[in-house]
């Protein structure tokens, strides 16, 4: 056996010992972007990338139209609509079957639509210590279902505390209800705070991250969704940021949650909305997003009373025009 390295293997381990003096520096602004240090900024005059338009299947279905149940009669609509992407309300899927979350994901990919969100449903706000365990569980299911839909986000909530005779008294209350007689708001934030903290290991190791939405109950205001955020403290629970849910003030608060925001759920209401209706400023909320450096999904969350095809349209139209 020869004891001298050939030429040409001595030619290769020169170059890649090149290659391999340039990857620190290359390495470094990785390394430096996933501290969440910022990208150095575009050179003057380069156009601005547009953001990716969504469209919630909520915005077809809302609950109570049939026709628009099926996950692929919402997909058909949206690629003719001209939207990027689709966000899925799980709780309109009937088949949950691996085999018919494939079958949605094929009939995305031939329509040109990115799978971009899951929006699910849950509820940590109970005193009974087995209802919370459910619904964790619960929520490791939508984890991997999003997984296996490869959506990289999935929208979660707090829960409320259920002392509203219903969701119509809710809304007439402006989404405030009172605490359940014999425990404390302290008391709830405990039982969200452990409950999602059960969760991120399941989102990182799945690649999907959580978006806490400002929903009704324990998120009802930015201060309480950034409570939980900051004590759970993992890149794999952030906001989803919905602009319909701040009935007062939204503005400020949008600005809140902006810089920590995944996801921006934006609300139209042509035709009125079924329990009430903002006059929404989205060039002003483009701007909002702008300061904070956000640069993905927009999806759509139609809640007019409007034929929900045409109020779909009218809103794409609007969306794209505000953010390019």
């Amino acid at each position: 056996m020869h004891s001298e390295t050939p030429q040409p293997r001595r030619r290769f381990f020169r170059t890649a010992a090149l290659a391999a003096a340039a990857i620190p520096a290359t390495c470094g602004l990785a390394a430096a972007q996933a501290e969440g240090a910022k990208p150095p900024p575009p050179p003057p005059g380069a156009p601005k990338r547009r953001r990716p338009i969504g469209v919630s299947t909520y915005s077809y279905w809302g609950f109570r139209r049939e026709e628009f149940r099926p996950i692929e009669k919402c997909l058909d609509l949206a690629a003719e609509q001209g939207f990027d992407g689709v966000e899925i309300l799980q709780v309109q899927m009937e088949d949950f079957s691996p085999a018919n979350l494939q079958k949605i994901k094929r009939h995305a990919y031939l329509n040109g639509l990115a799978l971009m969100g899951l929006s699910t449903h849950q509820d940590f706000v109970d005193p009974d210590p087995y209802v919370r365990r459910h619904n964790v569980e619960q929520t490791i299911f939508y984890i991997r279902q999003a997984y296996e839909l490869g959506v990289p986000s999935i929208r979660i909530n707090t829960g409320r505390w259920g002392t509203s005779k219903n969701f119509d008294e809710l809304m007439a209350n402006r989404g405030i209800e009172p605490v359940l007689e014999g425990h404390t708001e302290e008391e709830g934030f405990g039982w969200v705070i452990d409950s999602m903290g059960d969760l991120v290991g399941e989102a990182e190791k799945h690649g999907v991250i959580l978006g806490l939405e400002n929903h009704w109950g324990l998120g009802l205001t930015p201060e309480g969704v950034m409570r939980i955020v900051d004590a759970i403290d993992s890149p794999w629970l952030r906001v989803t940021l919905d602009t319909g849910n701040f009935l007062e003030d939204p503005y400020a608060r949008l600005a809140q949650l902006a810089p920590e925001t995944v996801l921006v759920q934006a609300k139209t209401y042509y035709g009125g909305g079924r329990w009430y209706t903002l006059d929404l400023d989205y060039p002003r909320i483009a701007g909002i997003l702008d300061d904070a450096g956000y640069k993905g999904w927009i999806s759509l969350e139609f809640e007019g009373k409007e034929d929900p095809v045409s109020g779909c349209a009218k809103s794409i139209a609007m969306l794209r025009e505000t953010f390019g």
